[in-house]
């Protein structure tokens, strides 16, 4: 429509003489998007991008739909046909459209509130577990059919119910669906990272934007994966992905970019992929036969085009097999295309820097850090965190964007939740108890202006914004998780540290107000389920106390970072010189080293085991299984 319509001066002349145009970027803006995609899904059924609304100039909506092309065409009306009829119903039926308006909102009203039910039960991610089942692609992995999207807060819930079941099927979908990725097209085996989707069910022909939340959430997985298996191959995807964002995704003051585009020199793809001659005139005739080999390079090319089908005569690159045996000779291969590749025109890339990805990045990056004992992604997460916490949180108010050294729009329900959940995670990877306290301290604030006290449940926009007709909660966790589900883990964890049981039943008030849709849908609230695993399953608190820089309290802390405990939250307590932890978790006062050794405490609801001092007493520690 940028193209077609925004660019054209008739098109340009007829919104200028009639309308108030208005471009929103619905990444700067979700919650305007929120609003008005349910207005287009309430009136046409179904929804998507580009997001058309017609609207009085009070914001009340009375047409809703998606693309309009210049023309009218193949049935679908062209904005040339539908600005006249728009303008005729305003001038001519004013009264009615003003009524439409009216009803609309009001119906608007009625959609956005909550039916709420009971507590959940277990039960729910059994079901959400057939139902994932009953959609599986046993062949390509992954769930449905095409287009197919990562969607990896899917793979966390299969994770965490193998983790209490063990049944093996979970975590075989697991990685059947990790393993076609990373060796599909959607995964840029050159230069890293993770495109948005894949246009067919075999991973193969991706859409090819770069969105950073599918880095952080991707890496979450199989840095999680990894942590089950031990399998090597998933780490090397983690730190792929995480080296990605580093390199091209990370900005000088070291806050994560949000995307690159899929286009370059106005064509999709135009940058990932290749003609059989430029790869042939990088490598040697030996590097070329064992790339075409490993790659599906094909001299007519193996890409086609996702709207005609047709050959294009070029290469994108697909991985046969998972194989590390070549590692070596196709990482020198790697970094020869890599580096003439980087000499090509860069699709643009959107430099804004979102408060609410950056948390799902900084979560990702530090469980990345600890689990895989690389420092660099630690530090990279606590540069990301520090600078959001000294550039974009401002007298109790954490700002959901900044570009260009300016700060803009008071952040939405999902950067506070977000965020929170990236320093929960970071302090547990540097045992800094100021991340600790500023994420409490962002729970608090998300809690007194997003909370709703009559229905429970956490409102996208602050109760101090009062720009929009209505105010949504987001509860589906669609690309990315829903700020609620994120919140009620939040909310379990920071209970698990503090034992503030308001903030307890506050976390299973979001269960209740959110149940009825949930037992709906089951597998449309994957993360929340994820959240009521760690309720309502065998959750835990490990203290550690001891030296941090003696050998046996380095060891046992890489031991319990290696192992896949989700619902347990690690504490550490310096022995030698107190660090504050006892202040917020005041139940570990009273631990302190057995023997003058690193000593673990392992508790549940904080009733704790023997204290114990080994790596051989930990694994067989009947909580820690």
């Amino acid at each position: 429509m940028e193209k077609e319509s925004f660019e054209d001066s008739e098109v340009a002349r007829l919104l200028n003489e009639n309308l108030i145009s208005i471009k929103v970027d619905r990444e700067e803006r979700p919650d305007i998007d929120s609003v008005y995609m349910t207005v287009c899904q309430v009136l046409t059924g179904s929804g998507g991008w580009p997001l058309t609304i017609i609207m009085t100039p009070d914001k009340k909506p009375f047409f809703a739909g998606t693309y309009f092309p210049k023309r009218s065409m193949y049935g679908r009306t062209g904005m040339m046909d539908l600005i006249p009829k728009i303008v005729d119903v305003w001038k001519n039926n004013h009264g009615d459209a003003l009524a439409s308006a009216e009803n609309i909102t009001k119906m608007l009203s009625e959609y956005s509130s909550e039916r709420p039910g009971d507590q959940l039960e277990i039960s729910e991610i059994e079901i959400a577990y057939k139902q994932l089942s009953s959609i599986f692609d046993e062949t390509n992995g992954g769930f449905g059919t095409a287009p197919k999207f990562p969607s990896p807060h899917n793979l966390l819930l299969l994770l965490r119910y193998w983790k209490r079941t063990k049944n093996k099927k979970a975590l075989d979908m697991v990685e059947k669906t990790l393993q076609k990725m990373a060796s599909g097209g959607i995964y840029d085996h050159i230069g890293f990272g993770f495109h948005r989707y894949s246009t067919d069910a075999e991973w193969v022909l991706p859409h090819f934007e770069k969105m950073l939340y599918d880095q952080a959430m991707i890496s979450y997985a199989f840095t999680e994966t990894y942590q089950i298996t031990k399998n090597p191959f998933y780490s090397k995807i983690t730190k792929e992905i995480c080296s990605y964002v580093l390199r091209d995704m990370t900005s000088p003051e070291g806050a994560f970019y949000s995307a690159e585009d899929a286009d370059s020199e106005g064509e999709e793809g135009k940058f990932y992929t290749w003609g059989y001659d430029e790869i042939s005139g990088v490598l040697n005739a030996e590097e070329m036969k064992l790339f075409s080999e490993c790659f599906h390079i094909d001299k007519d090319g193996n890409y086609t085009d996702e709207a005609s089908h047709g050959k294009t005569g070029k290469n994108i690159i697909i991985s046969k097999e998972i194989d590390l045996t070549n590692q070596k000779t196709l990482n020198s291969i790697r970094e020869k295309l890599f580096k003439n590749r980087e000499l090509r025109i860069h699709p643009h890339k959107d430099d804004k820097v979102l408060t609410s990805w950056n948390g799902l990045m900084i979560a990702s990056f530090s469980k990345a850090g600890r689990v895989l004992n690389e420092p660099l992604f630690t530090e990279t997460a606590k540069k990301a965190a520090d600078f959001i916490l000294s550039t974009m949180y401002k007298d109790k108010v954490l700002f959901h964007m900044y570009r260009d050294k300016e700060v803009k729009i008071p952040g939405y329900a999902d950067d506070y939740a977000f965020f929170v959940w990236g320093l929960l995670e970071l302090y547990q990877s540097t045992f800094e108890t100021k991340y600790l306290k500023h994420a409490i301290e962002l729970n608090n604030v998300l809690i007194n202006n997003f909370w709703d006290e009559d229905a429970g449940g956490f409102y996208f926009t602050s109760k101090n914004d009062n720009e929009l007709i209505v105010r949504m909660k987001d509860s589906h966790d669609g690309a990315i998780p829903s700020s609620n589900s994120v919140s009620m883990l939040n909310m379990y964890k920071i209970v698990s540290i503090t034992g503030d049981i308001e903030l307890k039943n506050k976390a299973l008030k979001i269960m209740s107000t959110f149940s009825y849709n949930v037992k709906k849908v089951p597998i449309g609230y994957t993360f929340l389920l994820s959240a009521l695993d760690c309720i309502i399953g065998a959750g835990c608190e490990i203290v550690v106390v001891g030296s941090p820089t003696s050998d046996e309290t380095i060891s046992i802390l890489n031991y319990l970072n290696n192992q896949f405990l989700p619902n347990a939250v690690i504490l550490f307590k310096d022995s030698s010189n107190d660090n504050g932890i006892s202040d917020i978790a005041s139940f570990t006062d009273k631990y302190s080293p057995v023997n003058a050794k690193c000593t673990v405490y392992v508790c549940r609801d904080y009733k704790c085991s023997l204290p114990v001092s080994s790596i051989d007493e930990l694994v067989k520690h009947e909580l820690l299984k």
